[in-house]
């Protein structure tokens, strides 16, 4: 079973990203460059405006990599589709939990199915009221920007949350790490490190890079 943990910073660049012409080429690249996950946003044009793929794209990039498929579901009730995406060969996924119905109950199939789980928190959704989810979590996810808009600046707000959960799991004896994913650079992917986040989820800063290799060591550091 992947192992994550919140003393090792990784990195996940996000394949929204990558050449959609070319996504084999796109996930041997993060192999190569020194990626730690490959992130994949999904998304239903319901919960989010855009759409992007689903199961097929998931099945497909998991004969091409052997790097871990972190799999974020921006879509409404996304218990409806847990089975597929884990047999399509998600990794780790993520969900947001004012999109479910049974919140609770969907983070228990995809972790008894030895999948890691966890919840997402837009900027505009206090995650105190979800808190109790967490003892049933491998992670939490804190958008940096809101999901599913593109062109946007990182939320220095974010940060406050990624303080607070990161607070919240420490006085509970909850041992696990916060992702953060949105308008992730080095300037912003230190803030991030020092507000307690230790998987960092970047895309244009990683794929539009001089050189790649580089930009993640230094996400890294």
């Amino acid at each position: 079973m992947l192992k994550i943990s919140k003393n090792k910073i990784m990195i996940a660049p996000s394949i929204l990203s990558g050449d959609f012409a070319n996504m084999e080429k796109a996930v041997k690249n993060i192999e190569e460059w020194g990626g730690d996950l490959v992130h994949c946003d999904v998304m239903d044009g319901a919960y989010v405006p855009n759409l992007t793929f689903g199961m097929p794209m998931i099945a497909s990039l998991k004969k091409k990599t052997k790097l871990p498929l972190d799999v974020h579901l921006m879509i409404n009730k996304p218990e409806r589709y847990i089975g597929e995406f884990i047999g399509a060969g998600a990794d780790i996924i993520t969900f947001h939990p004012d999109a479910s119905e049974n919140p609770k109950a969907t983070l228990e199939k995809i972790r008894e199915s030895g999948v890691l789980a966890g919840v997402v928190f837009n900027p505009n959704i206090p995650w105190k009221p979800y808190s109790e989810l967490f003892k049933l979590c491998d992670l939490v996810l804190v958008m940096s920007v809101y999901a599913g808009r593109g062109g946007q600046s990182f939320i220095e707000d974010s940060l406050i949350t990624v303080r607070e959960i990161a607070d919240y799991l420490s006085k509970n004896n909850i041992d696990i790490p916060i992702e953060i994913d949105g308008g992730i650079n080095p300037q912003t992917a230190q803030k991030a490190k020092e507000a307690g986040a230790s998987i960092l989820v970047a895309g244009n800063a990683v794929f539009n890079a001089e050189n790649p290799a580089n930009a993640i060591s230094a996400l890294k550091k």
